[in-house]
């Protein structure tokens, strides 16, 4: 598969207050690399505050980049405008978190999904409820829901409408950012099952952000692992399940529910918070909760190279560099899910 979306060394830094005087920098995304190919679902998986939300805002357009570049489709759209910048946000559409937040409560179902296709002038305007009720449709809603406010909506049907929404525009690329964690359990069951079938279906690429692996597991022909803002692993998703590197990635496997009654609780739970992006770790920023921490992962950063033409790593224990073996036998600390 060809790369469609690419950010290269994306970088986006906020400044907070650190006290009632002072503001200091604070790197939310750092100089990350990522790749989504044509018709594929890549997974961005991560704890709360990885980055992942404001990777997918850099990504979409929405919050600008401190350095790197993003192409789409082979154009560099990192500071596009005009015209450029108009078609990139109708091939590339957004699914966010909160169904209920990120639709007009005062527009009418109908009205929220033919926004687009009016904004975009997609197709003739007699022709734009017909393509409401097919697009509602699509997602699972009968069509006189067109007709409902989004207050009658359970949180699934305005997930629907949301997804249906960006649609509308006939994307060659969908970002959803936790489009299942505000769900109940069932509910997200049929979600998941509903980006897989338009995937396949239509051919869509999807960009899907979530903070727990076995979400991504059935829905995800690769996965990337994010911490404290930084790409640490990414592999097809069947190596990353069977053969994950990263102590990181192993410690999200082995916390992941398994609906295994007979499967032994052997994992050590992974300890302590993600560090603070104020007061980042030196080094590599997961030794201060590693379980095979050494001395150069304190001071030296890894970068992420290949350990097979299809999976990446960044981690001075399990990854051999150029010229050097693994300092670890990983047959003893990978867990085979």
């Amino acid at each position: 598969m060809s790369a469609l979306l690419r950010a290269e060394g994306l970088t986006k830094t906020f400044t907070v207050s650190s006290g009632m005087f002072t503001r200091q920098p604070v790197a939310a995304v750092a100089h990350v690399d990522l790749t989504l190919n044509h018709g594929e679902v890549l997974g961005l998986v991560g704890e709360s505050g990885s980055g992942k939300t404001t990777l997918a805002r850099c990504l979409l357009g929405l919050t600008p980049i401190d350095s790197g570049r993003i192409t789409f489709d082979g154009t560099d759209i990192t500071h596009a405008k005009g015209k450029t910048r108009t078609e990139f946000r109708r091939r590339v559409q957004p699914v966010f978190q909160d169904p209920f937040g990120s639709i007009d409560p005062r527009w009418s179902v109908g009205r929220t999904v033919r926004e687009a296709l009016d904004a975009y002038r997609i197709g003739k305007p007699g022709d734009r409820d017909r393509r409401v009720s097919e697009l509602l449709e699509r997602v699972g809603l009968r069509p006189e829901f067109a007709h409902r406010r989004p207050r009658q909506l359970s949180g699934g049907q305005r997930q629907r409408v949301g997804i249906a929404a960006a649609l509308a525009t006939e994307p060659d690329v969908i970002v959803a950012d936790e489009p299942v964690s505000a769900l109940d359990v069932s509910v997200q069951a049929q979600i998941l099952n509903l980006f897989a079938d338009l995937q396949s279906d239509l051919g869509v690429a999807v960009l899907f952000v979530a903070h727990d692996l076995s979400v991504v597991k059935h829905i995800s022909q690769r996965v990337a692992v994010l911490y404290l803002g930084r790409v640490v692993e990414t592999a097809d998703v069947h190596d990353l399940f069977t053969q994950a590197r990263h102590p990181y990635t192993r410690a999200l496997l082995q916390a992941s529910p398994q609906p295994d009654p007979t499967r032994p609780l052997d994992h050590t739970p992974l300890g302590g918070e993600i560090p603070s992006p104020l007061d980042p770790p030196t080094g590599c920023a997961f030794h201060t909760r590693c379980p095979l921490v050494t001395p150069r992962c304190v001071t030296d950063l890894p970068t992420l190279l290949p350990t097979t033409p299809t999976h990446e790593t960044a981690c001075w224990v399990t990854t051999p560099r150029p010229d050097e073996a693994p300092t670890t036998d990983l047959r003893s600390t990978t867990h085979h899910q």
